[in-house]
């Protein structure tokens, strides 16, 4: 079977700061605003089609663990959804795009670029212990989603019951991402070099300016 193309990592690194960038001003402006709500799915599938085919090396591990966090993550929504085990009593709005039993299709996509730019992340951090890298990324993947959370609200990607997050949200947080962390450094396929790392610091900065506005 012929290998998948892969892009160049600086190429890569240019569109994941490119298009968050245009995004937030997208976002920014109330000429446009309406128009970059409506086009967010595509942003994440055009993230997940650039961070995919950047990595060194496609092969069976890789792609498996792609699918795999896909699937516990859209798994995961379910059950915070439907019976409020996970995260607390929540509901999602249009913006995330087309649905399936009430769960966004894109947000199993959200979760697989969140978790290999963290698992990428602490790697490139040299952390020498698996169990310390998985802690410190959950810890990293809670800080993100304390960025994310009012944006989210505000731009309706989701909606909490009478508008209050529980803490219940970054435990649960915290501890389905040490779960796809863990996954991540038992599999052991070849890490990419910094498009990850740069996944995740654009992440922070993208949702830290539109909290300040």
């Amino acid at each position: 079977m012929e290998r998948p193309p892969r892009l160049n990592s600086k190429l890569a690194i240019f569109i994941i700061i490119l298009f968050h960038a245009v995004g937030l001003v997208g976002l920014m402006l109330p000429e446009t605003h309406t128009l970059f709500l409506k086009i967010v799915p595509f942003h994440l599938l055009l993230m997940l089609l650039v961070v995919f085919f950047s990595h060194k090396s496609i092969d069976s591990k890789y792609t498996g663990f792609v699918l795999i966090i896909y699937l516990s993550g859209f798994v995961a929504e379910w059950i915070g959804v439907h019976t409020g085990w996970l995260f607390g009593n929540y509901a999602y709005g249009d913006t995330l795009g087309t649905k399936l039993f009430d769960i966004p299709l894109t947000i199993g996509v959200n979760w697989f670029l969140l978790i290999y730019a963290t698992g990428v992340t602490t790697k490139r951090m040299h952390v020498k212990k698996k169990w310390a890298r998985v802690l410190l990324g959950a810890l990293i993947m809670v800080l993100l989603d304390e960025q994310i959370e009012p944006i989210a609200i505000r731009f309706d990607y989701w909606h909490w019951h009478n508008d209050a997050i529980p803490v219940t949200n970054y435990i649960c947080w915290f501890l389905v991402s040490s779960a796809m962390l863990w996954l991540f450094e038992r599999l052991e396929f070849k890490k990419q070099s910094w498009v990850g790392p740069v996944l995740l610091g654009v992440q922070f900065l993208f949702f830290g300016v539109l909290n300040l506005l």
